[in-house]
């Protein structure tokens, strides 16, 4: 177990923003983990996953009501990325699924990472905008060999991927864009009884955390440069009970005095069939890291309790039950608020204070 000093933030409920509407066949399987950004008008936006009938996901656009200083409630404002490219669909399904956007002031742009549920299953791509509403996809994602690893990170299933708002440096010492992502080693899902294959070095079978990096120079003289990331590091594995199946990813790493601010989710329960199917068996529960502001591969400080439990009726029953599954940060009016899936069926959002 981690000795690490605690995470001095708490999350506190503040409502539920957004839930499907009726006779809304986009929305008939849900609406769930948001990513979230500021418009070119100032306001701030949500981009939800809605889950139509058959499990096809597309991502959405709503405006943020808020009253008072707190999320109440959106306005649709319709798709803005659907599972349109061949790559993002198989003949049994498709999608693109629980998007994430970060704000990068360097690159003036929103930068989203969304899993494109296709052929071969669940991949990460990317897509860049200005303005929220028009989404310019890169392709899916490029992890380059990397011989200490013994593996090719291409062939796993990978899902939780999120950019850093601003440039770290690399394990080099090279200015670069970092994202974090969460392989999965399973391969059985693709070839019956091919089972787990993991890189070198790694010896928990259990997926978690990992960071990957881009020179900025090479971004900034083509942005489809974006997609080939390399220098992959574990991050952070499971450590406590509330995490023991896995962990992964949710906002975009929020910037404080300590170092990086990393809101994650923390899986409990038991796996059934196929990690792709709907699970009814798990806990999903909303923790924190601070990663190392010089070197953010390296944890300095962890929860060992959740933040946020399913403890209401929305988060305990739904589509998938007992999920609490964080995925943007906002700021308003001084206060940072964080949106959650809520059961895989409503979106839910808490405050998130320091202590």
């Amino acid at each position: 177990m981690t000795s690490l000093p605690t995470v001095p933030f708490t999350l506190s409920r503040a409502g539920v923003v957004m839930t499907p509407e009726p006779g809304n066949d986009l929305e008939a399987e849900g609406v769930l983990n948001p990513a979230s950004g500021r418009g070119p008008d100032g306001e701030l936006y949500i981009l939800p996953r809605l889950v139509a009938a058959g499990n096809v996901s597309r991502v959405g656009l709503a405006k943020v009501k808020i009253d008072d200083g707190v999320p109440v409630g959106i306005e649709r404002e319709g798709v803005v990325l659907a599972p349109d490219e061949g790559w993002e669909r198989g003949k049994n399904n498709a999608g693109t699924e629980d998007p994430r956007t970060t704000w990068v002031e360097s690159l003036a742009k929103h930068l989203m990472t969304y899993v494109a549920y296709g052929p071969m299953g669940p991949r990460l791509a990317m897509a860049h905008s200005t303005d929220l509403r028009n989404w310019e996809r890169l392709g899916p994602c490029f992890f380059e060999y990397q011989a200490d690893l013994s593996m090719d990170l291409n062939l796993f299933p990978n899902k939780d991927a999120v950019f850093f708002p601003e440039p770290v440096n690399d394990p080099d010492g090279v200015p670069s864009y970092a994202m974090l992502h969460r392989p999965m080693w399973d391969l059985g899902w693709i070839r019956e009884g091919e089972g787990e294959h993991l890189p070198a070095g790694v010896t928990d079978n259990r997926p978690g955390i990992w960071i990957s990096y881009v020179p900025v120079d090479d971004v900034q003289r083509d942005i489809r440069n974006l997609v080939h990331m390399g220098k992959h590091k574990q991050v952070a594995l499971s450590e406590f009970d509330f995490e023991e199946l896995k962990i992964g990813g949710g906002p975009a790493p929020l910037r404080i005095d300590e170092g990086w601010l990393i809101i994650h989710h923390g899986v409990s329960g038991a796996l059934e069939k196929s990690a792709f199917d709907h699970q009814q068996k798990v806990n999903y529960s909303a923790a924190a890291m601070i990663l190392d502001a010089d070197d953010p591969s390296k944890v300095i400080a962890r929860s060992d309790k959740p933040l946020l439990a399913p403890e209401t009726d929305d988060e305990k029953s739904g589509i998938v039950p007992n999920v609490v599954f964080p995925t943007a940060i906002e700021e308003i009016e001084g206060q940072l608020f964080v949106f959650y899936g809520m059961a895989d069926s409503k979106i839910g959002v808490a405050r998130l204070d320091r202590i």
